[in-house]
């Protein structure tokens, strides 16, 4: 009996912060979430480690330099959406340039937000990950009935 694989979607997403606060970027033009604040993201290419999409990512949308190997994975969620998704949610303390909106067609907003008092208008499964983050809680299954 023959069983066709399973194909799992990933993506990754960044937690850049300065002091107490988070940067956030707004979505617009794209479809899907518009005006509602995300991290820096986007999926996984074919080919491409989970640091080095991270560090493509965030060049392409905030115009940052980040080395692959100063990304740190600091919580994992297995969700549901349209399709079956794995989001790896990923840090640094390390960073070169200032983050600036590099794809205004698809962003209109980029700015700096306190952890703790973060905008009503979040992508919701943006938001159960920080706040999983906050306390310390490294994976999380979300959607799931």
């Amino acid at each position: 009996m023959s069983k066709e694989k399973f194909t799992l979607r990933g993506a990754v997403y960044l937690i850049l912060t300065k002091g107490n606060q988070i940067l956030l970027l707004r979505r617009a033009n794209t479809g899907w979430k518009d005006g509602e604040y995300s991290l820096v993201a986007g999926h996984l290419d074919g080919n491409e480690t989970v640091a080095k999409a991270m560090a493509r990512e965030a060049k392409e949308e905030a115009g940052i330099e980040i080395k692959p190997e100063d990304l740190k994975v600091v919580h994992f969620v297995h969700h549901i959406s349209n399709y079956e998704f794995v989001d790896f949610y990923l840090t640094t303390e390390k960073w070169q340039g200032k983050p600036e909106i590099m794809e205004p067609d698809k962003c209109d907003d980029l700015s700096w937000f306190p952890l703790e008092d973060l905008p009503e208008n979040m992508v919701d499964n943006v938001r159960v990950a920080l706040d999983n983050y906050k306390n310390g809680i490294t994976f999380s299954e979300y959607r799931w009935k």
